[in-house]
Parts: C-alpha cells; structure tokens; sequence
C-alpha cells in the first residue's frame, strides 16, 4: 500500500475543519430554534397571566419583566404629545400607527400607548388624520410590550407629529414626561378612527430548521466526497486490469 502523501493530508486536514465548521453551524441554528421556542413559550405564559393594574405595572422593579403580560389602565390621555409614526401596516395596508402618552391614575408616571392604525391621507402628506381622543379618566386594556418597533432611518430627524420612530429616552427628553421604558399595545375592537388587528406574536424557528438541514448537508456532502475520491476512487485506480478475468 502506498505511503500517503502530503496532499493526502492536506485534504484529510480541510476536510476535517470543513466538517467541523458545518457541522458547528448545524448545531448553532438547531440551538438559536430552541431558544425562540423557549421565547415563544415565555410570550404564551405571560399572555395567560392575570393582567397587570395600575398598582403592579407602577410596582414593578423592572418592568421590561412583564412584557407580553396584558394590562388594564386607567389615566389621562396626553393628546399635545401624540406623534404618528409613519410607514407601518396592518391588514396589508401602510399608514400610520398612533402613539399617545398615557399618564397613569394617581401617579405621575406616563407610560406610551400605541393605540392603533390609521391610514394615512397621501395627497397631503402633512395632514394629521383626525382621532377622537377621549378627555377625562379612561381605561383601556392591552399588552405590555417593549419600545415601538423603529424601521429603517434616512436620517431624517425625528420630530414633528409624524415621524419615523421615537425612541423612549429622547422622547421623555423632548416631552418632559417621566416615561416608563415600556410601552402598551392597546387592544380591542376598532374605535376613535383606529384599527387594533395586530398580528399575533409568534417567533420563527423554521429558518433555523432550514439553515440547520443546509449545514449538515455540506458536512455530510464533504464527508462523502472525502471517502469518494480519498479512499475509494484511489483504489480502484490502483486496482490491477484484468486482475478479474478469468484465466
């Protein structure tokens, strides 16, 4: 048998790293589901959960504990610092999502309330829809959730009634609000000019599942053609004519 030669090693060592990276990868994205899964349970938990009064959202340590956990409300709207967040759906549809400051019942803390969507008028892009705010102590149900979600920014500042985003901290610095680092998702049938159909939460594990079946492909694929062309194919070239023929 032939001595192996250094490219026979050289072969043997990438093909060996190469599985292993694959293989790696495999397994990272087979863990990265695991833990939306484990997301996704902890989302369903706290939905189930009793829901949060004005009491425990203002008693908690750390609020940011009880996101996905329902709430109920009650407070004064703060109508002059609502802002309009543009280029958001629902149903398929893009508009505006309504973004007003809730302070809460015997305190002065505030906390945002997305309260719904509203399309938005695009021959007058200046023009702000027209939403009945209620005046007075109100109360409304919904779910803790973090920040407003922030799409893509040009660079355009974030200020005026319509805007891109709002960030919780420069809000409260522009406002004056003692904010809490939450927000409410109001919920409920559509009222005041607005449509509350946001779409359930659910976490997406299967494209990990598909990135992990990639990865231990080419791990097996490398594996295979290692034994194909390292140790078969060699082989049967070594293998002497006619050494089957019948004498």
């Amino acid at each position: 048998m032939a001595r192996p030669t250094l490219r026979f090693w050289i072969v043997t060592a990438a093909t060996v790293l190469t599985m292993a990276v694959t293989a790696s990868l495999g397994l990272w994205q087979l863990d990265r589901a695991g833990q939306k899964l484990a997301l996704q349970a902890q989302i369903q938990e706290r939905s189930a959960l009793a829901p949060w009064r004005n009491a425990e959202l203002l008693g908690a340590a750390d609020a940011t504990h009880g996101v996905h956990r329902p709430v109920r409300l009650t407070g004064q709207w703060l109508p002059e610092a609502s802002v309009f967040l543009d280029n958001r759906q629902m149903n398929a549809r893009v508009g505006l999502f309504l973004v007003t400051p809730l302070r809460l019942e015997g305190s002065q803390r505030v906390v945002l309330v997305q309260r719904g969507w509203v399309p938005r008028d695009f021959t007058d892009r200046s023009r702000l829809p027209d939403i009945d705010t209620p005046t007075g102590t109100v109360s409304i149900e919904g779910r803790l959730a973090a920040a407003p979600s922030k799409l893509y920014d040009l660079g355009g500042a974030g200020v005026g009634p319509i805007r891109q985003n709002v960030d919780l901290v420069a809000f409260a610095q522009e406002t004056g609000l003692d904010l809490l680092g939450v927000s409410v998702l109001q919920t409920g049938g559509a009222s005041e000019g607005l449509l509350r159909d946001w779409p359930p939460i659910a976490v997406d594990v299967n494209k990990h599942h598909g990135y992990a079946f990639q990865w231990f492909s080419l791990c097996l694929l490398a594996g295979i053609l290692y034994v194909w062309f390292q140790l078969i194919s060699p082989r049967r070239k070594r293998r002497p004519h006619g050494s089957d023929d019948a004498r």
